[in-house]
C-alpha cells in the first residue's frame, strides 16, 4: 500500500515552523506497513491545495493530511478538498454543538468564525476530535482514501490512532518490519562505514540514518514475503547492527539517552551527584526530564563562578589560581566536592569554555574537562575539545558527562 502525506500551512512553506507532524506521520504509516512515497507541503492557498489533493488522489492509496482545519480565514482545507472533489460543503450540527459546548465551558460565547469548523465536503465522514474544536474528516477521491487531521500535534496523534489506524491497518498486506536503534558517541559517517556492507549481505534490508544532534538513529527496514518473515529478518539484522556499534547503542525507538542512563543507575541501586559550570544546569535538566529521577539524583550544583566552586564544592583557591577553572584539577575537585556534599555513589562534573568568547590559544572555545568521582575509587578526569556554537557545545558536553555516568554505572573502565 503506497501512502502520501500532505502537510498544509504557509508557516511550513516559509520555514517559520518545523514540520514535525510530517515526520511523525511517516514513521507511523511505515510502521503500519505502508510505503510512504511522497510528502507534499503546500501553503494556505486554496487552488494550490486543491491541485495537490487531486494529484495525490491519482497516485496513492492512502493520503494523510494535517493542518488548515481551524477557524481563521487561512484555514482552507475543507474548502480545498471540496473543490478537488467537485462537491459542496455541508454543516455538521454535532460538530457545531461540540464547539459551542467547549466555549460555554469557559463561560464565553462562541465567535462566529468558529462555525466554519463544522463545514465539511459533501460525502465526507466526520472524524470526531475528542480534544479540540477541529474535527477531521475522511474522503475517498480517485483511488485514494484521504484523512484530513488537525495540525495541533496532540490532536493529530489522537485522531490518527482513533480514526486512521483502524481503517488503514486492514488495508495493508504487511510485508515489512522496521527496527529503530538509537546511538550516541559515533558520527553518522562512522556509523555508515561500520555498517556499509549490511545491505549487500542481507537481501531486502534497507538501512536508514537520522541525525538528531547529538544522537544518530539507525533504522533497519526489512521486506519479505510475509510480516513474520520481515520481522525475523529485521530482528536478526538489528542484532548485528547493535553488536557492531557496541556501547554507542543506548536503546530503541522509545528510549531517551537520559532515560537509559537513569535505568543503568536504578538497576544497580546507585545514586548520582552533578557539579556543573559551563553547562549551566543542562546536565541536571536532562536527568530530571525522566520521571522518577529522584530515585537516583541527589544533587545538581550549578557553580558557574569560581567563588561558587570554592564555597559550595570546596575547590581550593590555590588550585584555581594555579590551574584555572577549566582544568583537570578543577574538574576532579568539583566531582569530589559534589560526592562529599551529597554522599552519592558517584559524581560527575563539567567545566569548560562554551563560547563564543573566553577562549585562549592554550584553552580555545570548546575546551571541556570532565570529572568522575566514585566511592572507594580514584577520581577520573577526561578532556574533550568540542566544536560548534555555544548551545551545541553545552549540549554535547552534557551528553558526554552522562555517558561517563552510564559507563561508570556499568562498571566499565576508562582508558580511552
Amino acid at each position: 500500500m503506497e501512502a502520501a502525506i500532505l502537510t498544509i500551512g504557509t508557516e511550513l512553506t516559509r520555514g517559520e515552523l518545523a514540520d514535525s507532524n510530517g515526520v511523525w506521520l511517516a514513521e507511523q504509516l511505515t510502521d503500519l506497513g505502508c510505503e510512504v512515497v511522497e510528502h507534499v507541503t503546500v501553503g494556505d492557498d486554496v487552488d494550490r491545495m486543491a491541485a495537490a489533493i487531486r494529484r495525490l488522489s491519482e497516485r496513492t492509496g492512502v493520503v494523510v493530511a494535517t493542518g488548515g482545519l481551524g477557524p481563521t480565514s487561512d484555514d482552507l482545507t475543507a474548502e480545498a478538498a471540496a473543490r478537488a472533489a467537485h462537491v459542496g460543503l455541508f454543516r455538521n450540527e454535532p460538530t457545531l454543538e461540540k464547539i459551542r459546548r467547549k466555549w460555554a465551558a469557559f463561560e464565553r460565547e462562541m465567535p462566529v468564525s468558529n462555525e466554519k469548523q463544522a463545514d465539511f465536503p459533501d460525502g465526507a465522514d466526520v472524524l470526531f476530535n475528542p480534544i479540540g474544536t477541529a474535527d477531521g474528516f475522511g474522503l475517498t477521491l480517485g483511488q485514494a482514501r484521504f484523512f484530513f487531521l488537525p495540525g495541533v500535534p496532540k490532536e493529530m496523534t489522537q485522531l490518527f490512532a482513533d480514526a486512521v489506524v483502524p481503517v488503514v491497518a486492514p488495508m495493508v498486506e504487511r510485508t515489512t518490519h522496521q527496527a529503530y536503534i538509537r546511538t550516541f558517541g559515533l558520527t553518522e559517517s562512522q556509523i555508515s562505514d561500520m555498517l556499509g556492507d549490511i545491505e549487500d549481505e542481507h537481501e531486502g534490508v534497507t538501512l536508514g540514518f537520522r541525525a538528531h544532534f547529538p544522537e544518530i538513529e539507525v533504522k533497519v527496514l526489512a521486506r519479505a514475503g510475509s510480516a513474520s518473515e520481515a520481522e525475523a529478518q529485521t530482528r536478526h539484522v538489528a542484532e548485528i547492527v547493535r553488536n557492531r556499534l557496541g556501547n554507542a547503542v543506548y536503546g530503541d525507538r522509545t528510549d531517551t539517552f537520559p532515560g537509559a542512563v537513569g535505568r543503568s543507575l536504578r538497576a544497580r541501586g546507585m545514586t548520582l551527584a552533578i557539579a556543573e559550570s559551563c553547562t549551566g544546569g543542562l546536565v541536571g535538566s536532562l536527568v530530571t526530564s525522566v520521571p522518577g529521577s529522584s530515585d537516583y539524583l541527589l544533587l545538581d550544583a550549578v557553580t558557574y563562578s569560581n567563588a561558587a566552586k570554592s564555597k559550595m564544592l570546596g575547590v581550593g583557591n590555590e588550585l584555581l589560581r594555579a590551574h584555572g577553572a577549566v582544568s583537570a584539577e578543577c574538574a576532579a575537585s568539583m566531582a569530589e566536592g559534589a560526592l562529599r556534599l551529597s554522599e552519592a555513589d558517584l559524581a560527575v562534573s563539567v567545566t569548560g569554555i562554551a563560547g563564543p568568547g573566553g577562549g585562549t590559544e592554550e584553552k580555545p572555545v570548546g575546551t571541556v574537562w570532565f570529572g568522575l568521582a566514585q566511592k572507594g575509587k580514584p577520581t577520573i578526569t577526561k578532556y574533550r575539545r568540542l566544536h560548534g556554537d555555544r548551545e551545541r557545545i553545552r549540549t554535547l558536553a552534557s551528553y558526554v558527562a552522562l555517558r561517563l555516568v552510564a559507563r561508570a554505572a556499568a562498571g566499565e573502565t576508562f582508558e580511552d
